[in-house]
């Protein structure tokens, strides 16, 4: 008889028993990875072209700022000397506050026109679609084609305008070299280029309105006058901050349409002379480009202050309102 063996039977496998997780092929892993780093691809031209030609440019503005810097030259570290130069200066109060008026006289008239022919193109009429592509076409006419034919119109001897006003018994007015006359010719541009793309804006705004309400303020009696103040403002709410606050940066940043009408200087006596024309002038047309840098970021601290400023007026509009409702 053979010796019982002394190897011990393999345990069953139970429950407690652990098998080793088969390695993960090459393939599992870069689908893995490609999960993982797709989102990241996906945006990454976004961040790059942002780096490359918004926050460097920014960056880089406000170090020249700091220095004197002149055309065929060196930077020059001179410190808060342009900031002093800049807030001391006659020539940027009078850019500012041509700025401002500029900007109320062109915005202000070109929003109201804009929700009013929104409006009237939010009915059903025969040609809507017509008149609607028609609102676009002086947006996608070239702001030295419009602002060049309009310097026509407004010339002080053979002008449409001053020929319109010799009609109604008016002396012709010398619009170029005129202080409020100018700014109202420039303004009449401004106006008549963006107030088809605002009235686009209020549209789709209108369209997102339920009909419900209308129906439902129709039957309470309501005339199309009070539909438009009690239900159409009110869901247009925040469409009109968001042209509200669009509007207020190209004021601003006014330079293509006073440059065309009456050169770098803004007039004889820089009486329409904006804060880009102030900016071109300082570092294109004397070089001196740290100066131009000081305006430049000058004017991004006075746009971001200026939304803000906006944003915190309609906050504070819709907090009375619902505390009126409440």
């Amino acid at each position: 008889m053979s010796a019982p063996s002394t190897t011990a039977p393999p345990a069953p496998a139970g429950r407690g028993s652990k098998t080793p997780a088969p390695e993960q092929s090459l393939r599992s892993r870069l689908f893995r990875f490609e999960g993982l780093a797709a989102p990241y691809a996906y945006i990454a031209p976004f961040f790059l072209l942002f780096f490359a030609f918004g926050l460097f440019p920014l960056v880089y503005t406000m170090w020249i700022s700091f220095h004197s810097y002149d055309l065929g030259g060196e930077p020059e570290f001179n410190g808060w000397e342009n900031y002093t130069w800049l807030f001391t200066s006659e020539e940027f109060y009078n850019a500012l506050w041509n700025t401002f008026t500029l900007g109320v006289i062109s915005t202000v008239p070109q929003l109201m026109l804009a929700l009013g022919l929104a409006h009237l193109l939010n009915y059903r009429m025969r040609g809507r679609n017509f008149f609607r592509v028609s609102m676009m076409m002086p947006y996608a006419t070239s702001v030295a084609a419009s602002t060049l034919v309009f310097a026509q119109i407004f010339g002080r001897d053979n002008g449409l305008a001053n020929w319109l006003l010799s009609l109604v018994g008016v002396d012709g007015l010398d619009w170029r070299n005129g202080d409020l006359s100018a700014q109202i010719a420039i303004s009449i541009i401004v106006i008549w280029r963006w107030t088809g793309y605002n009235a686009l804006i209020y549209l789709a705004g209108m369209q997102s309105i339920p009909q419900d309400l209308y129906e439902a303020a129709a039957l309470d009696g309501a005339n199309r006058w009070q539909q438009f103040v009690h239900v159409t403002l009110p869901g247009l709410r925040p469409t009109i901050l968001f042209t509200v606050v669009v509007s207020t940066i190209g004021a601003t940043q006014l330079f293509g349409e006073p440059l065309l009408f009456g050169g770098v200087d803004g007039g004889a006596l820089n009486q329409y002379q904006t804060l880009g024309l102030f900016m071109y002038q300082q570092g294109w047309a004397y070089g001196a480009l740290g100066r131009a840098a000081t305006i430049a970021w000058v004017t991004f601290l006075l746009i971001i202050v200026l939304v803000l400023l906006n944003t915190a007026l309609a906050r504070w509009r819709d907090r009375d309102r619902e505390g009126a409702r409440r």
